[in-house]
């Protein structure tokens, strides 16, 4: 209840309070007289759910039994009674310290025992009491008291005023409440007496027994008018939420109503016109199946299920699910085709403006160009690009759709789990939706478009299905004729569009769907390619996305390849763009705070535009050690050199190997630790030294995993330098694998041990007579200055390698 609605109200609240709070009107005009006094000792009645307040008449049943000794003790005497509020509402015989300790003295103006017992007193309140001493507990409470006086406030005139505003919000109060009657603001202007009109207030404030005791116990009649009025503002702002709330109910019943009530009107109108909406949505549906491009089959299955359709009530739930599904029918293109562009020299020009390096890929999709060209019609091809992350292999599929003038597709399946988010869920489903591929091609408005399938070697698989299974029908040059979606529940020609898959990966993508696809390798940029893309790309994106001019900020090569070597470490150009940008932020402050600055950056300030350098080159050390080589590794980053250490020590031929190697790795030390037992008569070991002295093999940079069969050679020819005390060549890296004849084997990732090779100061690199194919594909102004040494066996590797 808000303020006064209590006022009004005829029922019980809590147990020992039968009606609600009233005043004597002569209560309200007088002033209270200072010199009446009261007794020190008064019997105390305590009231479980409410707070008396001098002035206010209320009448309570009284039903404990001390409640009842304690009334009728005091109405035998003076009629004077002490009224205390109990802290809790729940507690049954309240102890001293269960009870307030300021109360109000109050006046038995009536008691009148009830025929069940009970006795009803209508009490009076006078004036304020404190509890000094409780006197005794039983067969009543008894207390010793101290009356206190209201302190009335020294400046008058604020005191008028929140007296004023409290008589005004009061007001409100009742104007907002709608359960009130007019005649309550009646009351409020017959109370003249200001202690009075505060606690009457008070009294009918729909609040908690804790804060009412609290306004009480203010002896300053300013702070307790202040409180009152800082407990109507919250209430003000309950009821105006309030009333907020049920009008907007009211006006959302009224809008349903009415809108019901207009389309029952329209719908009966339309019926006496002869017309009718519904016919002509399907009248619509009609029109536009005429301009489609579909086969036999899919008419006369579009037909029927229009026939359906017209059968169905309007009002039905199938009703919007067989719209829904006749409108994707009709939006899916069914042989629309965009035309492409076969001027290979522009579609050329578009793929090297766009992208840098990425020979193979754009020769792919030119070949493709040039038969379509020649033929006229071809399947497309399934291209998977694979390849380390940020060497743009998901933005070298828009451009190949500028180039071709096709539209573009991105469908990311990273993360899928559910099946059906490729075939789509069949229509009787509630919420059915087709598949993503379906979705696409609908969105797309064409048969051909360029589809990314982006990161399909991390799709998932669960108890929902596998959706790379489902992608096998998709991505089958021989079945996506005929793909067929759940929801669609008809034939579906993919064999158009050209699907290009991208993955970092092919380890984890399935064997049967890797089958199906051409596998492209995207290998990582080298230092050139990257300064080239940060010239021609990044660094004009980057500027004009922060606002800049060439006039104001100038990067040479130089100072690019700088960034990339110290504070990149990728195969991308991802963090090399995130690191322009901070160039470009820099200059930004500096030209917006107009401070002084040099427009061309060199390298010694790039500390103050990118912070420490992150990374330093593994520079080749000419070491004369016996026991250290040099080998070539490939990381997800691109390349590096990498260095194994081996040591001999007193011992019974144990092997140790460290530096966080795999399962591979390992195997590559006990064959080439087997190879040189083996064959260790030939380089002048001898034999006993195997059994005699402990082996060490560590690889440094412990913290980071190393794996993979291509250190082998190294290895091998790093054993061969601790048996033999000769150290190896110095500028000297190799790579490859070995066996247990002798054999070196080739391995992969040889451009970006070639490039981490260069970098790093290496002058000869030793690699396996098969990868010489690889050499071949490196742009020659890469490699200047290597010398190579192709070799078949591990014989070959330790001539070359031994300095002799």
């Amino acid at each position: 209840m808000s303020l006064f609605e209590d006022l009004f109200s005829l029922g019980p609240e809590g147990e020992e309070v039968e009606f609600m709070p009233i005043f004597s009107v002569d209560e309200g005009k007088e002033e209270e007289d200072p010199n009446v006094t009261y007794p020190e000792v008064l019997p105390l009645v305590a009231l479980r759910n409410t707070v008396l307040f001098p002035g206010i008449i209320i009448p309570i049943t009284v039903s404990r039994e001390k409640s009842i000794q304690a009334i009728t003790k005091a109405h035998k005497s003076d009629k004077l009674i002490g009224v205390i509020s109990q802290t809790e509402v729940d507690i049954e015989d309240p102890n001293p310290e269960d009870l307030f300790k300021v109360g109000t003295i109050a006046k038995i103006v009536k008691l009148v025992k009830m025929p069940d017992g009970n006795t009803t007193a209508i009490l009076q309140g006078r004036t304020r009491f404190k509890i000094m001493e409780m006197i005794k507990t039983t067969p009543y409470l008894e207390a010793s008291i101290e009356s206190l006086k209201d302190i009335l406030p020294e400046t008058g005139q604020e005191f008028e005023a929140i007296i004023a505003s409290v008589r005004d919000m009061a007001k409100r109060i009742i104007k907002m409440s709608p359960n009130l009657p007019a005649e309550a603001s009646v009351v409020l202007n017959n109370i003249q007496n200001k202690s009075f009109l505060i606690n009457f207030i008070a009294s009918h404030l729909s609040l908690k027994i804790p804060k009412k005791q609290e306004i009480l116990e203010i002896d300053d009649l300013f702070n307790r008018a202040e409180a009152v009025l800082g407990q109507m503002n919250t209430e003000i702002q309950m009821l105006e939420l309030r009333n907020k709330i049920e009008s907007k109910v009211r006006h959302d019943l009224e809008k349903q109503q009415r809108d019901y009530f207009l389309n029952q009107q329209l719908k009966t109108i339309q019926e006496e016109l002869g017309q009718n909406t519904n016919a002509q949505e399907l009248d619509l549906l009609v029109e536009r199946a005429k301009d489609k491009k579909w086969s036999k089959a899919i008419e006369a299955a579009f037909q029927k299920e229009l026939k359906k359709l017209r059968r169905m009530n309007p009002a039905v739930a199938e009703y919007s699910i067989q719209m829904n599904y006749l409108e994707l029918m009709l939006d899916l293109p069914w042989g629309d085709l965009t035309k492409d562009n076969f001027n290979l020299k522009q579609a050329k020009s578009v793929l090297d403006k766009d992208h840098c390096g990425l020979e193979k890929v754009k020769d792919r999709i030119l070949e493709h160009l040039a038969v379509l060209k020649l033929k006229g019609d071809m399947k497309a091809p399934i291209l998977c690009l694979v390849g380390p992350p940020g060497v743009g292999k998901t933005s070298l599929g828009k451009s190949i759709a500028t180039a071709l003038k096709r539209k573009y597709i991105r469908m990311s399946l990273g993360g899928l789990h559910d099946e059906s988010e490729i075939r789509g869920h069949r229509k009787t489903y509630i919420g059915a939706m087709p598949g993503r591929i379906i979705q696409s091609i609908k969105k797309a408005g064409s048969d051909n478009p360029v589809f990314i399938l982006d990161e399909i070697d991390k799709v998932g698989k669960d108890f929902r299905g596998d959706p790379s299974s489902a992608l096998l029908e998709v991505l089958d040059p021989e079945q996506n004729a005929t793909f067929h979606d759940n929801y669609l529940e008809h034939e579906y020609d993919l064999s158009k569009v050209l699907f290009i898959a991208t993955a970092n990966s092919l380890s984890t993508i399935q064997p049967a769907l890797l089958d199906r696809m051409e596998i492209i390798q995207v290998h990582g940029y080298s230092l050139e390619e990257k300064v080239e893309i940060a010239q021609k790309h990044l660094v004009p994106d980057q500027r004009k996305e922060h606002g800049l001019t060439a006039k104001d900020i100038s990067i040479k090569p130089d100072l690019i390849a700088k960034v990339i070597e110290s504070y990149t470490r990728e195969s991308g150009v991802r963090e090399l763009n995130r690191r322009v940008a901070g160039l470009m932020r820099g200059v930004a402050k500096r030209v917006a705070m107009k401070e002084k600055y040099s427009s061309t950056i060199k390298a010694k300030q790039l500390e103050d535009y990118l912070g420490p350098v992150r990374y330093h080159n593994d520079l080749y050390q000419e070491q004369k050690t016996p026991g250290v080589t040099v080998g070539l590794a490939w990381t997800q980053a691109g390349g590096d050199i990498l260095f194994i250490e081996s040591s001999l020590s007193r011992g019974k031929g144990q092997l140790t190997l460290t530096g966080n190697l795999g399962e591979v790795m390992k195997e590559s030390a006990s064959t080439a630790l087997s190879f040189l037992k083996a064959h260790g008569k030939g380089l002048g070991i001898d034999p006993d030294d195997f059994d005699n002295k402990n082996i060490h093999i560590h690889v440094p940079q412990g913290a980071i995993p190393k794996d993979g069969p291509s250190a082998g050679i190294t290895m091998l020819t790093a054993l061969a330098s601790s048996f033999t005390s000769r150290a190896v060549k110095p500028f000297l890296a190799m790579t490859g694998e070995i066996t247990l004849r002798g054999k070196v084997l080739p391995v992969g990732g040889i451009k970006e041990k070639i490039l981490a090779a260069r970098r790093a100061g290496i002058k000869e690199i030793i690699l396996c007579a098969k990868n010489e194919k690889d050499i071949k594909e490196i742009k020659s102004n890469y490699i200047e200055g290597l010398q190579f040494h192709f070799v078949d066996r591990m014989e070959e590797v330790l001539d070359i390698a031994l300095d002799f």
